[in-house]
C-alpha cells in the first residue's frame, strides 16, 4: 500500500517513517511548556524537519494520565497559529492530535493532512464523518476510558484480542462513514489504559495487528514503562531506552514511530531498517 501526502510518498513496509511530537501545551508529560510559545514551537518544528522527520504531529490538549480537558477555543488557539506559520514555510505532512471534530476541521482548513485521534473516533460522534468530508487520513488509536480515568481501566482478559476487536470495529465505522481504507492508520495505544506489563506485551505481539491490513503507528517515546526499566524519572533522559523500544517496534513491523527525539530515532530507524527490512 502507498499513501501520498503533498508529494511525500509513504510506501508501507519499505522503511520506517517518523512522526515528530510537537506539544503546544504547558502540561504534557514529556516536554510540557518547552514549546508552548509560538516561536519555540516553530523552532522545534524546523529542527525536526532538518533532522529528517516525515510527519509533524501538533497537539494542544495534553493526554497524559490525569490531564484535564481544556476548552474548544483554547485548543484551537494553541494549535492553529503554529500550524498556519509552519505551513507557510514547509510542505511537510502535518497531523493534528485531537479528539474534537471542530479542531480537526479547523486544522485541516489551515493545512493539516492527518487527524490523530487517541479515542479512535469514539469521543466525538462527528469525528469520522468530518474526516470523511475532509478527505484526509486518520489515525485510530485504542484506548479505554479517557485521560482522566484510563489508568484505572487496565483489567484485560485478553489484551491483544481486545485491541484487535476495538480497532476492527473502528476501522469498519470509519469505512462506513466514507473514509477510504488507504487513509486509515492504526495505533495500539501504548500507555493509554495499559500498565507496564501490557506495554511490553504490545511490543512483543505487534505482528498480530497485521491482520487488520492497515499501517501501524507505535508511540513508545519517553513513556513511563521505559522510565521504570531504567529507573529514570525524567522523561527527557529516556532517549536510549526509547531507542531500544523503537528498534523492537521496527522488528515487530511498525510503519510509523511517534517520537520526541527525531535526530536520534532517525539513526535508530536507518540501522534497524537495514537489518530487518
Amino acid at each position: 500500500m502507498v499513501l501520498t501526502i503533498r508529494e511525500h510518498c509513504f510506501e508501507w513496509g519499505q522503511r520506517t517513517y517518523l512522526m515528530g511530537v510537537l506539544n503546544v501545551t504547558p502540561d504534557s508529560f514529556s516536554d510540557g511548556g518547552d514549546f508552548y510559545t509560538l516561536s519555540a514551537a516553530l523552532a522545534q518544528a524546523r529542527a525536526m524537519v532538518a533532522s529528517g522527520v516525515d510527519i509533524i504531529d501538533i497537539g494542544g490538549q495534553s493526554t497524559r494520565p490525569g490531564a484535564e480537558q481544556i476548552s474548544l477555543n483554547e485548543e484551537i488557539n494553541r494549535v492553529l497559529p503554529v500550524l498556519r506559520l509552519l505551513r507557510t514555510e514547509s510542505q511537510i505532512p502535518i497531523s493534528i492530535d485531537t479528539t474534537r471534530s471542530e479542531v480537526a476541521k479547523a486544522a485541516v482548513e489551515e493545512g493539516a493532512d492527518i487527524v490523530n485521534d487517541i479515542s479512535g473516533g469514539t469521543f466525538d460522534p462527528e469525528m469520522l464523518p468530518t474526516v470523511s468530508s475532509l478527505n484526509v487520513s486518520i489515525i485510530l488509536m485504542h484506548i479505554r476510558g479517557n485521560p482522566q480515568n484510563m489508568q484505572q481501566m487496565t483489567d484485560y482478559q485478553d489484551l491483544m484480542g481486545e485491541i484487535v476487536d476495538f480497532l476492527t470495529q473502528q476501522i469498519a465505522a470509519a469505512i462506513d462513514a466514507g473514509i477510504d481504507r488507504q487513509n486509515i492508520i492504526i495505533d495500539p495505544g501504548i500507555g493509554f489504559a495499559k500498565n507496564y506489563e501490557h506495554n511490553l506485551e504490545i511490543l512483543r505481539r505487534l505482528p498480530e495487528l497485521r491482520q487488520l491490513n492497515c499501517p501501524i503507528l507505535v508511540g513508545a517515546s519517553r513513556k513511563s514503562f521505559i522510565g521504570r526499566i531504567l529507573n529514570q524519572s525524567d522523561p527527557k533522559a529516556r532517549v536510549w531506552g526509547t531507542a531500544a523500544a523503537c528498534c523492537a517496534a521496527i522488528f515487530s513491523g511498525a510503519d510509523i514511530l511517534r517520537v520526541h527525539d527525531v535526530k536520534e530515532m532517525r539513526n535508530v530507524s536507518l540501522v534497524a531498517d537495514a537489518i530487518f527490512r
